[in-house]
């Protein structure tokens, strides 16, 4: 017998919005003293501490400036949002699994962005 789980939403997050809402979690459960944080929320959190760099509405700003560029869909904006790849060679991996290469004037131009929230 399979038990199947149905996806019932799904949303991009940037790491500073994702921080914000585990934020809000975390002082729900601290409030609670019989409620134990599981290990995946510590860690979670932990994660997001160490990278959130913006605020949200800076990092939702960002993945605007990123969707504006041609080639670049809402889950690419995201993960170069979270990623903020550095180098063409960092950049390149977010587009390994992509049936297209950009060049290397589309690398810039999105560098330059990725550069403006650095």
């Amino acid at each position: 017998m399979t038990i199947f789980k149905e996806k019932v939403d799904e949303e991009y997050l940037t790491i500073a919005e994702t921080k914000e809402i585990l934020e809000d979690i975390e002082a729900e459960r601290s409030m609670d003293e019989d409620r134990e944080m599981r290990y995946e929320l510590a860690r979670a959190i932990e994660h997001v501490n160490r990278f959130a760099m913006l605020d949200p509405d800076e990092a939702d700003e960002f993945v605007d400036q990123l969707r504006d560029l041609e080639k670049i869909d809402e889950a690419t904006a995201y993960k170069i949002a979270n990623l903020r790849p550095l180098d063409r060679d960092e950049l390149r991996s977010v587009f390994a699994q992509e049936r297209y290469s950009l060049s290397g004037d589309e690398l810039d131009e999105i560098l330059n962005v990725v550069k403006q929230y650095a």
